[in-house]
Parts: C-alpha cells; structure tokens; sequence
C-alpha cells in the first residue's frame, strides 16, 4: 500500500452559510442563528445556532423549537460549489496543486508550500492569513499524513490556535480517539457501534484480515482509514479556463454608446475564448461598475447562443434598463462572464441550412437589437387568480419566469384547462332564470335560483349545462381593495362554454372555451 502524503487541509467551517451570505443581496446579520436544511434536516448551522442547542442532523421543528429566531435557508450544493470556485483559484495562486474534496474543503500537497514558506506550519498560517484579508473568517488549517487525518485535525483545531499540525507516523495516535462516526460512513458505524467498536482506535486494532472476511474491501478501505494509512494521494484539479473579460474605462464614460463601442474588442475575444474550449454561451452575466462604486448586475438569456453582437447589445440594454437609475456617474467597467455554456456542437447549423425555427430566431433577434430588449416579446403563462394577470409578455430570450410565479399556491385560481379566449377587460353579461329574474349568489354561495338564460349583448343563450360557483377571496384584511366573488362555467345551446365571474350581483364573462 502506498504510504500517506503530507496533505496540507484548508477547512471552511459552516461553508454553505458563508456561501448563502456571499451571495445573498441582504445577508443575515452576525449574529442572527442561521441554519441549511436539506429534506427539513439540519445540514448546517451557525455558531449561534449551535449556541441555542441546533445541531446537524435534527428536524426542522425540532431546531426551531429550540431557536425560534431560526433563520431558515433552503441547501444549494449548486451556490456552494460556485462560491468556493474563486476561492479555491486565489488559493492557488500562492499555492498550485488544490483538491477539492467538497466546497468548503480543499487540500494540497504540503511539501511545496512547506519548502516555498519555511516550513509546514508557516504554510498553513500564510494561506489563512491571505484568506482573512479576502473576508474569510475563521478558516482551519492542518498538515498530517493524509487527507483524511488532515481534515479531521483541521476540524480539531481551534479560533485560538487555527493550524494543527499532526508529525509524520503519528496519524494513528492522532486519529485513535476518534468516533466511528468520523468514517462518514452511517451504515459502517451503527454495525462497529452494534459490535461493540465505537472507536477508530478500537477499529484499527482489529486484524485486517478478519475485517477483510467479515466487511470486504470496503471495509479495508476503513479499516486503513482509522489506522492513519490514507493512501490516496493528492489530486489537483485542472484549473478551468479563463473565459470572462473585463474592460475598465479611463476616465469613466457617460454615454451609453461609448460603452458598447468600449466593449466590442472584449465580446469578440470573449467569443473567441469560448469557441477555443469548444463551448458556445447560453446564458452571459454582465455587471457594470460606476465611478463612485456603483454596481449593476444581471444575468442575460438567449434562445441559442451568443455572439459578440449580441454581448454587445446586451451591455448597453443594460445600461438602458437600470444604469439611468443606478448610475449617478460614469461606468468605470464591465465585466462578462458566461453563466452557462453549452457544447457548440450542439448549435452548429444543419447540413442543409438553417430551419424555420432559426429563420425566426434569427428575424426576432434583429428587430431585438433594433428596437431594444423590450421591443419584441412573447406571451406566456404567469401565476394569480385572475385571467388577465396571468397573461405576461416576457422579452424575447428570457426565460418564463415571472413575478408571479405559476408554482406558487394561488387559493381561488383556475385549474387547467384554461379559456382559449381571455378578455383583457371582462364583458358585462346578464345571467338570469328560467321567469327573467337576475341569478344571485346569496352569502352561503347559495344561489336564487338556477342559471337558465345567458344575455351577451342583444343575444339570448340558453343555458344547458353548469357548474359553480367557486369563491374567490382576495384581501380580506384590506376594506379598501378586498374582493369577494364566484365563478362560474356554463354551456349555452349553441355549443359555446363560458367562464363567468358575478361579483357585487354583477355578471361579467371572463373568458370564452373555443
């Protein structure tokens, strides 16, 4: 078996809090109690937290019972791993060769740094040093014989004292103490527990050939572990390529144009850097900086893939949309960066030229780039009680998602199928029974008596089938804007079904099913 590598550990205590605080445009304060769930269990929590008794592992209502204060954040193994990416790349940039283990973890051959810095100790405390001037609190270092000891003797180490430094051959003595639990293996540790084996130094006594018969070469694996035989070496990563850009203007200019002309030197290489790698941009973040620290930031769509054009009008729309609000002076710089890509073999144009759909595109994008972001849009379906408000025109390229979001509950909305016909403002109707007399819909949703006639203008329907009503509540804790009304679906004699809405004894048609 390969001997342990001296494995240099940086650990990131409390990693998808301090991800979510990054990222977040109103972070939780210092020392507000905060807490991941995953499935409603506690992934993560704070110091605080973990002061009012929350600990991983414990149900939602059983930490907020103990913390009322609890605030709440959903897990994101996606926001964690993007926040980590410039962390792991600044380390690098004083110390080459960084594994990721997970974000929030990461370890490094310790032999380099030590020689580079004088020592292995010196190493660890250079590398937390240059990550609290970048903001990041509390970080834990560790040197051991592995990864595995290593990253265990960072979580060991202290706020007092961050670096824990285990000497070569003594991993085993380090790690003897330790839980089962440590192996991160739930299954293994209830059996050792069951067995009566609740330590790694109880585990690493036993013969390794009777581990081998009774667990297999999983169980070898651990059993290597808990003796401080670690044998996996080190893996760097590949450093992903460079594909943002950033331009600074000096001095700062005013006029959008200028901006967009500044820019296209950048979006052509950005392009350029892109088709290298053989990636295409699907969705392009761009944030713009003002002289007097300004920020603007938004992340782009397009239906295919960008090119440097489309870079292009997608910096200056911006500054159309929120620069003249935000920004009180010049723009100092931008930067673009791909949000997503995708493989550009994916978006080469068919053998036989391009189809209807990209002729569309095509057309759609060019009259976009002349009138605007907003001057072509498509309709689509959004959330709310009413019809009208549920039609959104989204601009062309951006993704379907609204304000209103159509998972939300909305209590009273329509169920699908919806009505094919939906009028913008509601058509006055009169709904009445089989002697003349106006339908009414008492305060029990009782009605006077059953629909029979449906009067649209100077015509007369007769009413063969229908359903309802359904209430509809909205603000009732507000006297000036609440509403309370009923819907309705009838079918007259000629074959046309209706969506009615009577409110305050008035009958209107809401929509037509065609």
């Amino acid at each position: 078996m390969q001997a342990p590598t001296r494995s240099l550990v940086l650990w990131f205590p409390d990693w998808p809090i301090t991800a979510f605080a990054r990222e977040a445009s109103s972070p939780p304060r210092d020392d507000a109690p905060v807490a991941v769930f995953a499935n409603n269990v506690v992934v993560a929590c704070s110091a605080v937290a973990r002061a009012h008794g929350v600990r991983r592992g414990q149900r939602r209502r059983d930490a907020q019972a103990l913390c009322p204060t609890l605030v709440v954040i959903a897990a994101d193994p996606v926001r964690d791993a993007r926040v980590f990416g410039p962390v792991v790349a600044r380390i690098e940039d004083h110390a080459p060769g960084v594994q990721v283990v997970r974000p929030g973890l990461c370890a490094l051959r310790a032999r380099g740094p030590a020689r580079y810095y004088g020592g292995e100790a010196e190493a660890a405390r250079t590398l937390i040093d240059l990550l609290t001037a970048d903001g990041f609190f509390g970080v834990r270092a560790s040197v051991a014989d592995g990864i595995f000891t290593a990253g265990h003797a960072a979580r060991a180490a202290s706020s007092d004292e961050p670096v824990r430094v285990v000497p070569p051959g003594d991993a085993a003595s380090f790690l003897a103490p330790l839980s089962v639990a440590a192996l991160d293996d739930d299954e293994m540790a209830s059996l050792l527990a069951r067995l009566g084996v609740h330590t790694l130094g109880a585990f690493a006594a036993m013969p390794v050939e009777r581990v081998l018969e009774r667990f297999g070469p999983r169980g070898a694996r651990l059993h290597a572990l808990a003796g401080g035989r670690d044998s996996r070496p080190v893996e760097p990563r590949i450093p992903p390529p460079e594909l943002h850009r950033d331009v600074a203007f000096e001095p700062p200019l005013d006029l959008a144009d200028q901006v967009a002309f500044g820019v296209r030197v950048a979006a052509e290489e950005f392009i350029a850097r892109l088709g290298a790698q053989n990636l295409v941009c699907t969705e392009l973040r761009v944030v713009l900086s003002g002289e007097r620290g300004e920020r603007s930031e938004r992340v782009w769509l397009h239906p295919g893939s960008f090119d440097a054009a489309a870079v292009v009008d997608r910096v200056r729309w911006q500054l159309a949309e929120d620069g003249q609000g935000i920004f009180g002076s010049g723009v100092a710089g931008v930067h673009i960066a791909p949000e997503a890509v995708d493989d550009a073999a994916h978006h080469s144009k068919g053998l036989f030229g391009a189809g209807p759909d990209e002729r569309v595109h095509h057309a759609l994008s060019r009259v976009q780039a002349m009138l605007g972001h907003r001057g072509v849009v498509t309709p689509t379906i959004g959330g709310g009680r009413w019809l009208a408000e549920r039609q959104v025109l989204v601009p062309w390229g951006d993704r379907a998602v609204t304000a209103k979001d159509r998972t939300r509950p909305w209590p009273g909305s329509l169920p699908d199928p919806l009505p094919a016909t939906v009028y913008p403002e509601p058509r006055l109707v009169e709904v009445t029974d089989i002697a003349g007399a106006p339908v009414t819909v008492g305060e029990r949703d009782a009605l006077s008596a059953p629909p029979a006639v449906l009067v649209t203008g100077e015509q007369r329907r007769r009413i063969l089938e229908w359903a309802g009503p359904w209430p509809i509540s909205e603000r009732g804790w507000d006297p000036l804007r609440r509403r309370r009304a009923h819907r309705f679906q009838v079918v007259d004699a000629d074959g046309g079904a209706w969506l009615l809405v009577v409110e305050e004894g008035e009958w209107r048609a809401e929509g037509r099913y065609d």
